[in-house]
């Protein structure tokens, strides 16, 4: 027996059970009495067992009857939520789409891609906020969000996809570097002055290191800026030496603004995550939306 008599059996015989008897089924199916009282008689003697027990005024579920109508529900649940999605992805991504983006990623990385997408797909109205602070998704009504830095474990609800890992280096602008000199250990590092990131609660982002690296305390902060753009500015202006990751400054280290120093110590930083509500993830306008982002983003 192919797979598609087999879906079909199942299919009569759980109708049979839903609408009570093989006359309602009948028209429900639109077939014949003849046709479901046969499709049920052949499921049954594939089964070597009775699913209904029939007298000439009712006819109920016999105890495997009822075992196996469980199992025949999932199965055409399954089936109908695949074809929901699969419709879903076919269909235009349209609507309003809620996203919520780290302020100097989202504007210099991701608002690109994002006005390219909203090019192509009329029909769609992102509404883009920017926010480093943590976001509930599910609370918050998020759609989809970039996230740099995440977490270890992950919600059920929330689906996530990895980007790779940014990259950190250390630079100044040429004229400080005239100034003050370039650092060639990390203890040099430590006597230079530093524009650090400050975060919202108050604290100061440290510098990271490779494991296989001593690691040393910045030194005497010549400035404590909360905002990457500013950062790049400020060191930019020779204020200092920062650690910045490259997707920040990679023009101005092209323009000759910016001038990487000690290499050897650059090392990878915070992981990017794409996130969204899994309840969500088949609509076409965010299902689309992850895959593009996915494209243009995925760090090598």
């Amino acid at each position: 027996m192919s797979p598609t008599d087999r879906l079909k059996g199942l299919a009569t015989f759980v109708a049979v059970a839903n609408a009570g008897s093989f006359t309602a089924a009948a028209e429900r199916l639109n077939l014949t009495n003849s046709a479901v009282s046969k499709s049920v008689a052949r499921l049954e003697g594939r089964l070597g067992m009775r699913l209904f027990e029939r007298t000439t005024r009712s006819l109920a579920l016999t105890e495997a009857g009822a075992t196996y109508y469980g199992v025949c529900t999932r199965i055409l649940e399954d089936l109908e939520q695949a074809e929901t999605v699969l419709a879903a992805q076919r269909a235009e991504p349209s609507g309003n789409l809620r996203i919520d983006l780290p302020t100097s990623y989202g504007r210099l990385q991701v608002l690109p891609v994002i006005l390219a997408f909203a090019a192509e797909y009329p029909k769609l109205r992102p509404n883009v906020s920017f926010t480093d602070r943590f976001v509930d998704l599910l609370e918050e009504g998020i759609d989809l969000a970039v996230r740099i830095g995440g977490q270890d474990i992950w919600p059920a609800a929330v689906g996530h996809r990895c980007l790779g890992a940014e990259r950190l280096v250390f630079c100044a602008a040429p004229d400080y570097l005239a100034r003050q000199g370039i650092p060639t250990t990390t203890e040099e590092l430590a006597d230079h002055a530093c524009v650090l990131y400050g975060k919202a609660d108050g604290s100061v982002s440290p510098w990271l290191f490779s494991q296989d690296v001593e690691q040393v305390l910045p030194g005497a902060s010549r400035m404590v800026i909360g905002n990457g753009e500013a950062m790049v500015a400020a060191v930019s202006a020779g204020c200092g030496i920062a650690q910045l990751a490259t997707w920040l400054i990679n023009e101005q280290l092209q323009r000759g603004e910016l001038v990487e120093v000690l290499p050897h110590l650059a090392t990878k930083g915070l992981t990017l995550y794409l996130a969204w509500p899994r309840s969500r993830e088949a609509l076409p306008k965010v299902h689309a939306l992850v895959e593009q982002l996915s494209a243009a983003l995925t760090l090598g």
